[in-house]
């Protein structure tokens, strides 16, 4: 007999996410398991430093907010809560909900999983955790826990987890895997399944979009799933989102994990109705032999001052405040690092003074507070009455800011200890993977039969396509995707490499790979040193690189008048 679909939501796509969205997703609809997304590189980094004023500290707070008020309510549902929130001390938080529904009168069961961090290795680093994967989540599950806390699992983790515990899945049945892995991926970031931050959302009445239901995923025993929302809720669910989503801060064709390689170059999505997307035909690889660890350290001290220059002779101003300033820093304790950027948001003409105006960005860098500090400050101010006509700052300087870096290494995975802490109290040891696969590159797949020649006209490149760019580490990702077939054939031989960097030139120098994906009708460029030392770092304007593909969309090149 075939088992019931498996209903996994999700209530939180990074740490300061909705609150209400627990709640939300609770009562606006059935659900068997509730899954939580805290985590990323930069939250790492955070919950570190509060732990290290505070060594009981580490994990989301705002969890336990949440969980106050809701806590009664999933148990009288019977829904399951899987949430990575613990960070970097999955055990206090465990030990903290158990408090919680003691205060409450909740009889709930808590488990959590640990054994992903690593710091002891990496004694100069502020947090140094393994991905895990989702059977150390399944094990809790198994073992009758109500809720299940994680440190760094991915966060696909958790819903493979659930998935497993669910249909009895062991490692090895790579398949069923990888669909959950697509599944718990659509998931993770929340809303952004669900029209959030979708390239094409004029597409969709504005109502729709103003406050989007989070996603669920109804999986299946096979490892199909549907992606879906509780009715009534807003936002959409169409093929388009998914894609968006499934691109997202990904790579190539081939999608590691500790538990399976999904392949989504076999990812097919078909509309299974209003807000319901079908996912079939995934296939998974044996995952690769080596653990992803995650290592955050501090960096240094960074701090910027954005000088405006407003009205004629741009350049000529910008040259003369850089001259006076590389002087005064030259003078005195000069950065390790300098940046300048000049944003020219300057219009000929303008109407306002602010339209009038640019913006001369100075970003420095220095294991030393001194000298981004009090000098950079010094310094700008000291120029006040002495620099371009007009002189003055969006705001002066500050004492600097500490910056983290992040650096992704790996290990090998029969040397990281995943434990399910059970909730009885047992230490339940999470087996290695039967069998490794070495990853490689997938070869490219045919190419569709280009458009035939015809009269073009020169055009946003987002008139046809939609895109969703992201960060891993200091390395960016850009997915585009066609909206019909026809835009597909001309997409897949116009937007190559060489393309992409002439439309994007600050990516000119840097390397950039495109992985072609034809069921998706997709391309997916990753651009490798773009964000420097990872977010936290803040190399650049917009540092998670969250609005490259938005850029990438509103640059022009000659479309066929077919598609427009």
């Amino acid at each position: 007999m075939t088992a019931a679909p498996l209903r996994v939501g999700n209530a939180s796509g990074f740490y300061g996410d909705r609150f209400d969205a627990l709640r939300e997703m609770l009562t606006d609809g059935p659900l068997d398991v509730l899954t939580g997304d805290y985590l990323a590189e930069l939250t790492m980094l955070i919950l570190g430093r509060d732990r290290l004023g505070d060594p009981a500290a580490g994990y989301a707070r705002t969890f336990l907010r949440q969980l106050e008020e809701c806590l009664g309510l999933a148990h009288e549902r019977s829904v399951k809560i899987v949430t990575n929130a613990g960070g970097l001390n999955p055990a206090g938080l465990a030990e903290r909900v158990r408090e919680l529904a003691g205060r409450l009168g909740v009889p709930v069961r808590v488990a959590h999983v640990e054994g992903d961090d690593l710091k002891e290795r990496y004694p100069d680093s502020l947090a140094a955790h393994a991905y895990l994967g989702g059977f150390g989540i399944a094990a809790c599950l198994r073992a009758g826990a109500d809720v299940v806390v994680t440190g760094r699992v991915t966060d696909a983790a958790l819903v493979t987890g659930p998935a497993a515990a669910r249909f009895g899945w062991e490692p090895g049945e790579y398949d069923r895997l990888a669909g959950a892995v697509v599944a718990g991926h659509v998931l993770e970031c929340g809303t952004q399944a669900t029209g959030g931050n979708y390239a094409l959302f004029t597409d969709h009445a504005p109502d729709r979009l103003r406050r989007p239901g989070f996603p669920l995923a109804e999986i299946h025993e096979d490892g199909t799933c549907v992606i879906t929302k509780h009715p009534g809720t807003g936002g959409v669910v169409d093929v388009g989102t998914v894609t968006a989503q499934l691109l997202y801060e990904t790579g190539g064709a081939r999608y590691a994990g500790p538990d399976v390689t999904a392949r989504l170059d076999t990812v097919r999505l078909a509309q299974d109705g209003p807000d319901r997307v079908r996912v079939e035909g995934v296939r998974g690889e044996a995952p690769p032999p080596a653990l992803k660890v995650g290592l955050n350290r501090l960096g240094g001290f960074r701090n910027e001052v954005t000088f405006v220059l407003t009205g004629l002779d741009v350049d000529r101003k910008a040259d003369l405040v850089r001259r006076q300033m590389e002087d005064a820093l030259a003078a005195g304790n000069r950065p390790e690092e300098v940046r300048w950027d000049l944003i020219r948001t300057d219009r000929p003409d303008a109407a306002t003074e602010e339209t009038a105006s640019a913006l001369l960005r100075l970003v420095v860098r220095d294991r030393d507070q001194d000298a981004v500090g009090r000098s950079l400050g010094r310094a700008a101010v000291e120029l006040a009455l002495a620099s371009y006509p007009g002189f003055h700052v969006l705001a002066p300087p500050g004492p600097g800011s500490p910056y983290g870096v992040f650096e992704a290494v790996h290990v090998p995975r029969d040397t990281v200890n995943h434990v399910a802490v059970l909730p009885d109290g047992r230490r339940l040891p999470v087996p290695p993977v039967p069998g490794t696969r070495a990853l490689g590159d997938v070869p490219g797949p045919p190419l569709p039969e280009p458009l035939p020649s015809g009269p073009a006209r020169r055009a946003p490149l987002g008139l046809v396509a939609g895109a969703r760019s992201g960060d891993k580490g200091g390395d960016a990702n850009v997915g585009v995707w066609a909206r019909t077939d026809d835009a597909w054939r001309w997409l897949a031989h116009e937007l190559t490499c060489d393309r992409f960097r002439e439309l994007l030139p600050e990516t000119a120098p840097l390397t950039v790979t495109r992985h072609v994906l034809p069921a998706l009708r997709a391309l997916n460029f990753v651009v490798e040193g773009i964000l420097g030392a990872g977010v936290a770092a803040r190399h650049r304007f917009d540092p998670q690189a969250k609005a490259l593909g938005e850029w990438l969309r509103s640059r022009h090149l000659d479309i066929p008048e077919v598609l427009l």
